[in-house]
C-alpha cells in the first residue's frame, strides 16, 4: 500500500536529505495561493465574504456568525458526562504542563546602578482556531485556550466552522468545551477566512483584530497564517498532520501500523512515514497498514493519505541513517520504536513519543503535552504551541547617572564609529549640566 523509498547503500549530504523526504509540495503551493485570496477577500469585504465562504465551503447560510451566549450554555448543559470528565482531565493535564512554560522574570545587575530586567508580557488578545470539517476537535479547544490562559491573555476569541448538520452552528461539543473554559467570544467561521477575520477584524460582528492567531487546521489554514504573518503573530503552521515512525526489528509491526493509520485518518493530505533498517518489518507494517485502513471507520480517507506522495516506507542501512532522515524530515509527530531510542540525537520534531506505550494518540488528548505542532518541516526551526506562543519577552533597562557615566566614553566611541554622532551626543547631553 505504502510506496517504498530505498536509501540503502547511499551516502547523502545534508542538502540531499532535505530534498529526498516525502512532501505534498504541490498541494501546499496551491493552498497558499487560494488561502491568500480568501484572506484578502475577508479583509476587503468582511462579513459578506465570510457568509459567501460559509455557503461555499461549509454548506451553511443564514446562521449566527457570532455565537449567542445561550448556545454555549445549552451545549455545556447537554454535554455527555463522560465527555465532560475526559475534557476536564485533559484541561488539568495541559494546564499543569503549560504552567512550567512561563519563564520567571530575571534581573541582571551589570554594575552598581546598571540593571536590565527580563520580563514576559502576554499579548492582550488571542484568536484561536479549532478545525471542524472532517472531524470534531474539542481537544483542540483545550490545546489552544489553556496555554493562552496560563500565559495571562485576557481576551480569547475562538473560531470553528459552521456545521450544516447543526443548522450552521458550531459543533455543540466544541461550544461546550469553550464554555467549560470560560470562553464566551465564539464565531462560526472556518478555514482561511477565519484566520483573515482574526487578523483584520470584522466590524459588523464586533470582532476586533487579535494580536496572535493560533491553532491547527488543513493546509489552507496553515497557508492563511503565512498570509497574515507580519500583521499578527502566529504559531507554527500546523497544517495537515504528519507522523514519522522510526523503528528497528524490535518493533511490533501491528502497533506501528495502527499508529500510521491513526494519523492518516485525519485528512487525505496527512503524511504517514515509516523509516526502518529492517526490510522484514517494512513488509509486515505495509501489510498490516493496508488491513487496518481497509476496516477502520475513516478508511477511505486513510487509504488516500497512505497512497499519496507524502506517505512512504523508507529503507535505510542503519539507525544513524534513520536519525539523519528524521532530522531532515522534521516531523510534526515522531515515534521511536527502537531498542535503543537515542532521543538526544533526534533533534528536529514537534514532539517525540518514545516506546510502545507512548502513541501519538496519547499526545492528541491526555499526555499533558500540546498537540498543536509545526508541520511541513518547520520543526527544524519552530516550536509547538505553548504558553510562550502568547508571551513577548521584554527588557526593562534602568541606569543611574554613575552607571551611565561608566559607559559614556564607550558609547560615544561606538556611535562615532558607526557615523551616528547624535547617538553619542544624546548621552553626553546628560552630563553637560
Amino acid at each position: 500500500m505504502l510506496r517504498t523509498i530505498d536509501l540503502r547503500g547511499r551516502t547523502l549530504s545534508a542538502a540531499e536529505w532535505l530534498t529526498i523526504v516525502p512532501r505534498a509540495e504541490a498541494a501546499r503551493d496551491q493552498a497558499l495561493t487560494a488561502a491568500a485570496q480568501i484572506v484578502h477577500d475577508v479583509a476587503a469585504r468582511g462579513e459578506e465574504a465570510l457568509r459567501e465562504q460559509a455557503e461555499r465551503f461549509d454548506g451553511a447560510s443564514g446562521h449566527d456568525i457570532r455565537v449567542p451566549a445561550e448556545q454555549l450554555d445549552e451545549a455545556l448543559e447537554a454535554l455527555a458526562p463522560d465527555v465532560r470528565a475526559a475534557l476536564e482531565e485533559a484541561i488539568l493535564r495541559v494546564r499543569a504542563a503549560s504552567a512550567v512554560q512561563v519563564p520567571a522574570p530575571a534581573v541582571t545587575e551589570l554594575a552598581p546602578g546598571a540593571i536590565v530586567e527580563q520580563r514576559w508580557q502576554p499579548v492582550r488578545r488571542a484568536g484561536v482556531y479549532v478545525p471542524g470539517g472532517k472531524a470534531v476537535y474539542p481537544s483542540s479547544v483545550v490545546m489552544n485556550v489553556v496555554p493562552a490562559q496560563v500565559a495571562g491573555v485576557t481576551q480569547v476569541a475562538l473560531a470553528s466552522p459552521p456545521q450544516r448538520e447543526h443548522g450552521g452552528r458550531v459543533h455543540p461539543v466544541i461550544l461546550a468545551a469553550a464554555r467549560l473554559l470560560g470562553v464566551t467570544e465564539v464565531y462560526a467561521m472556518g478555514g482561511a477566512g477565519a484566520i483573515g477575520a482574526f487578523a483584520y477584524g470584522v466590524r459588523s460582528l464586533g470582532l476586533d483584530p487579535v494580536d496572535v492567531v493560533s491553532g491547527p487546521g488543513n493546509n489552507f489554514v496553515a497557508a492563511a497564517k503565512r498570509a497574515v504573518a507580519g500583521r499578527v503573530g502566529t504559531d507554527a503552521e500546523a497544517g495537515a498532520t504528519e507522523i514519522l515512525v522510526v523503528a528497528d526489528a524490535s518493533a511490533d509491526p501491528d502497533l506501528v501500523a495502527a499508529d500510521l493509520v491513526s494519523q492518516a485518518e485525519h485528512d487525505e493530505q496527512a503524511s504517514a512515514v515509516l523509516v526502518t533498517d529492517s526490510p522484514e518489518l517494512a513488509v509486515e507494517v505495509d501489510r498490516r497498514t493496508a488491513a487496518r485502513a481497509a476496516t477502520t471507520h475513516n478508511g477511505a480517507r486513510a487509504q488516500e493519505a497512505l497512497v499519496g506522495p507524502q506517505s512512504a516506507i523508507v529503507l535505510v542501512d542503519d539507525i544513524d541513517a534513520a536519525i539523519a532522515f528524521s532530522n531532515a524530515y522534521a516531523p510534526e509527530h515522531l515515534e521511536l520504536h527502537l531498542e535503543n531510542p537515542r532521543t538526544d540525537e533526534f533533534v528536529n520534531a514537534g514532539a517525540l513519543f518514545v516506546g510502545a506505550y507512548a502513541p501519538v494518540s496519547l499526545g492528541d488528548y491526555l499526555a499533558g503535552s500540546n498537540h498543536v505542532l509545526p508541520t511541513g518541516g518547520q520543526a527544524r526551526y519552530c516550536a509547538g504551541l505553548s504558553a510562550a506562543t502568547f508571551l513577548r519577552p521584554q527588557q526593562v533597562i534602568s541606569y543611574d547617572r554613575d552607571a551611565l557615566a561608566a559607559v559614556r566614553d564607550a558609547i560615544v566611541t561606538l556611535a562615532n564609529t558607526e557615523e551616528l554622532p547624535a547617538h553619542g551626543e544624546a548621552v553626553a547631553a546628560r552630563f553637560e549640566v
